[in-house]
């Protein structure tokens, strides 16, 4: 029988951090309010409408939801040379990313219950068939808006590097590490850095990561990893 103060009356992990989100996405939405309403009127005269970029993203056990965030790219214009990324990212839109204000909608989400403050950030719904098993393992948890890799390099990492980072998080999460995590969040968004991955404007596409493949025959002949890739 449980007595008072005993383990099975303590709030789950889970449930205090879902608390912890909830209590500092309607704090962090109040105080931001005059920003958010800036953010929007210089999208809205910059970039025009709509303000917000909506994309179904997945999710906690993969499951589909739609992130929202700040629009920073112009709409893909081929006639006026506007279809890669760089091409339809403007100066605003550069500089909404580098500072993340961006991603100030995105509390909306945390509210919703679609996200966390921390945790792995939520990629592209076509991404999910092409996960190995152990990459697949990063959406045990809600995605965060910020996260272990975006601290790490973010975008200046390779794929396999934030995934295993994404997945390493996941054996390893603990308060004590999300409130890390944000900190180092607040020094990185300061030093913009990892904004962009090398010869990108913002992150080349994940095709999935290469299987390994035999190494030449021989005696001691051992499972080798294709350059670039890795577990």
């Amino acid at each position: 029988m449980d007595t008072p103060g005993s383990l099975a009356e303590r709030p789950r992990p889970e449930a205090l951090k879902r608390a912890i989100d909830v209590l500092a996405a309607v704090v962090l939405l109040v105080l931001a309010a005059p920003l958010i309403l800036v953010v929007a009127v210089l999208v809205a005269a910059g970039l025009g409408r709509p303000v917000l970029f909506r994309q179904p993203r997945a999710g906690r056990h993969g499951r589909v939801f739609e992130v929202v965030k700040f629009r920073t790219m112009l709409p893909p214009d081929p006639l006026r040379g506007r279809v890669r990324d760089g091409d339809r990212l403007t100066p605003l839109g550069r500089f909404l990313r580098s500072t993340s204000l961006d991603e100030l909608p995105t509390l909306w989400n945390v509210l919703r219950g679609d996200m966390s403050l921390v945790g792995p950030r939520p990629l592209l719904t076509e991404y999910l068939p092409r996960y190995s098993p152990t990459q697949a393992r990063r959406h045990e948890v809600r995605p965060g808006v910020t996260g272990l890799a975006q601290v790490r390099g973010r975008n200046s990492l390779g794929w396999e590097e934030k995934l295993d980072l994404d997945v390493w998080y996941v054996d390893h999460r603990s308060l004590r590490l999300d409130l890390s995590i944000l900190a180092a969040t607040v020094r990185t968004v300061l030093r913009r850095e990892g904004i962009s991955a090398a010869g990108s404007a913002t992150a080349p596409e994940f095709l999935g990561t290469p299987p390994l493949v035999p190494a030449a025959p021989g005696p001691d002949a051992a499972l080798t990893v294709p350059a670039g890739g890795h577990r």
